[in-house]
């Protein structure tokens, strides 16, 4: 039986950032089991952050996330807020903030799980390759009015992925070494079940009739449990945009969340208009999230379901300046022109790859990322 999925619609274009950060010893670089620690800091003496700072799967991990948000500057201010406040507890723990996707040289048998019934079951199912994920991104939320605007603005914003993706990618290294990706995060992550891209149905009844579908077979048990790179927050009436690599310092995520922001709210009001959203055919899209995952600010990217191609900065130039009424009205301008800075002067998997063919040590490329954040 399918049951009928309510959305939330947002009345406004709204915005929501999660933040995922890894904790390293600020001696050695490895990454640190000591979340449930910080989390009893943060909770006795930042009662007004409290929520706003979130458990993940492992013990190594915390995340941020804002509270429902007009625009970019709200939203990162909001960001940095908690992260001065979970920052304060962090030195007497004897840990930094590490924000890259993947950890240059942790190994995952020496990581501990977060304590939880849902955590033990997503590792029960998948074993090896659950317990393979340490790995550390973004996710963003935008306002969506109606239901029936969702589908076809997820369909259209895929073909913008891998401008996404390879401004954000920050995870080379795995293991003690280099895998020759930009984002080897991406292509981890999509190993677990439900995750990876997501499947472009025409309408919400057809998504509706998926969902039932998931449940029937015991894939999942809730709609949370649907993990793509971007999906439907039917609950909060959002888009969630969960395609980049961890950032590593606060003017890059701004400058990405504004893209975000501004594709999101074009897509919509192109639909409003009355305009068929343009959408390329999912292996296209597949490949394109290969290519930025592989090369990065390098990637020659697919454009349309012409086949047309071009370098992903090229067309990034052109679409910021497409976008640039957008921003403006949505308060972001300043951080939308910092992703031309971005694609002119590197992102944090070439920064990583630099420190590293600097000084020969991966603790090295650990305290690059650890001090972009300071």
């Amino acid at each position: 039986m399918v049951t009928p999925i309510e959305f939330n619609g947002s009345p406004t274009p709204s915005l929501g950032v999660e933040w995922e950060f890894a904790l390293t010893d600020k001696v050695s670089g490895d990454l640190s089991n000591s979340a449930a620690d910080l989390f009893t800091r943060v909770s006795e003496h930042c009662p007004a952050r409290r929520d706003k700072v979130h458990k993940e799967l492992l013990r190594n991990t915390v995340e941020i996330v804002t509270g429902i948000c007009r625009d970019t500057p709200e939203a990162m201010a909001d960001l940095t807020e908690t992260l001065a406040s979970v920052r304060e507890h962090t030195e007497a723990l004897g840990v930094d903030l590490y924000g890259a996707g993947t950890h240059p040289f942790a190994q995952w048998s020496t990581q501990l799980l977060t304590e939880g019934h849902r955590y033990a079951e997503l590792i029960e199912r998948t074993q090896w390759w659950g317990r393979q994920m340490l790995i550390w991104g973004v996710h963003v939320h935008v306002g969506i009015s109606h239901r029936d605007k969702v589908l076809p603005i997820l369909g259209a914003l895929l073909n913008y992925y891998p401008h996404l993706l390879a401004l954000s990618a920050s995870s080379p290294m795995w293991a003690g070494r280099d895998t020759g990706y930009a984002s080897n995060r991406a292509m981890m992550f999509q190993q677990l079940p439900t995750a990876g891209l997501p499947f472009q149905f025409a309408t919400w009844a057809e998504f509706e009739s998926f969902v039932a579908d998931q449940k029937m077979t015991g894939i999942i048990d809730h709609i949370n449990e649907i993990r793509w790179d971007i999906r439907p927050s039917p609950h909060l009436g959002t888009i969630e945009v969960r395609v980049c690599d961890g950032m590593t310092n606060v003017a890059d995520l701004a400058a990405v969340v504004a893209l975000i922001h501004c594709l999101v709210v074009e897509l919509d009001r192109r639909l409003a208009a009355g305009e068929t959203l343009p959408q390329m055919a999912p292996w296209l899209v597949q490949e394109n999230k290969w290519r930025a995952a592989r090369y990065g600010l390098d990637a020659i990217v697919i454009l349309d379901s012409d086949c047309s191609e071009r370098l992903v900065t090229d067309d990034l130039g052109d679409l910021l300046t497409r976008l640039q009424p957008i921003a403006r009205d949505l308060n972001c301008a300043t951080e939308l022109a910092h992703v031309a800075d971005i694609a002119a002067h590197g992102a944090s998997y070439q920064r990583q790859r630099h420190a590293y063919r600097e000084t020969r040590d991966l603790r090295e490329v650990v305290r690059s990322v650890v001090t972009e954040l300071s």
